[in-house]
């Protein structure tokens, strides 16, 4: 689904990443994992259309998107919930779900609505509620909300656990495992190492920008040589 090649991106003269290069195939929950400037967000703001690509290229379903405008990518199928969440603070659940649905029909905004508040019940409570009222756990799930609101068939979660309590943690991450069952491919970026090898299908590690190893779930579990990256990561 998502194909990276020899990817370098940055912000003016930095660069972020070095030449990576990854594949998503569709069905995929895939873990982003490495410390913090790695790169990990920078990747995923690249294949949203964020972050400036200075060499490589970004392929969607087989069709080259890496100078594509952030808003065709968003009509073709690519969402993402940042990290900081970037809600609209004064506005209410309801408008910022509105705010995320703006490019489709009013028929597949009372689908998705359905479906975000069948994720998150906890949502549909409060919909009057200023998002900036809302506890981290509670913006949490309004900002993966707010993404599933255009339809994604891919979807990209940066730093799901971040400064959330555990009991939310956990509902973001059931959200996940019932997403990729109706069909969505997800990436994520987490700092728990434990969270991720227990949430992902296929796991990438990246370390100053350069990608370091990846494979399975299964494979990272299993392979001692990865004790020294998972170092300065939150193991639990």
């Amino acid at each position: 689904m998502i194909k990276l090649t020899d990817l370098t991106v940055g912000y003016g003269d930095l660069h972020a990443t070095h030449g990576i290069n990854l594949e998503i195939n569709k069905g995929d929950v895939f873990a982003l994992i490495g410390t913090n400037g790695a790169g990990k967000s920078s990747t995923l703001m690249a294949i949203a259309g964020h972050t400036k690509v200075i060499s490589g290229s970004i392929e969607f379903n087989g069709r080259d998107i890496t100078n594509q405008a952030v808003h065709k990518r968003v009509n073709g199928g690519i969402a993402i919930s940042p990290e900081g969440r970037r809600l609209f603070p004064d506005l209410s659940i309801e408008e910022n779900l509105t705010v995320g649905g703006y490019s489709r029909t009013k028929e597949e905004n009372l689908k998705n609505r359905a479906t975000v508040l069948d994720l998150f019940p906890r949502l549909g409570e409060r919909l009057g509620q200023q998002a900036g009222t809302l506890s981290g756990g509670e913006q949490q799930m309004l900002a993966i909300s707010r993404a599933l609101m255009s339809s994604p068939e891919f979807l990209m979660i940066d730093e799901v656990s971040l400064g959330l309590m555990p009991k939310a943690v956990d509902i973001c991450y059931q959200a996940v495992e019932r997403l990729s069952e109706r069909g969505i491919t997800v990436m994520f970026v987490e700092q728990s190492t434990a969270r991720a090898l227990a949430a992902a299908t296929r796991v990438c590690v990246l370390e100053s920008g350069n990608v370091v190893w990846q494979g399975t779930a299964s494979e990272a579990k299993n392979d001692p040589a990865l004790g020294s990256m998972f170092m300065g990561l939150q193991q639990d």
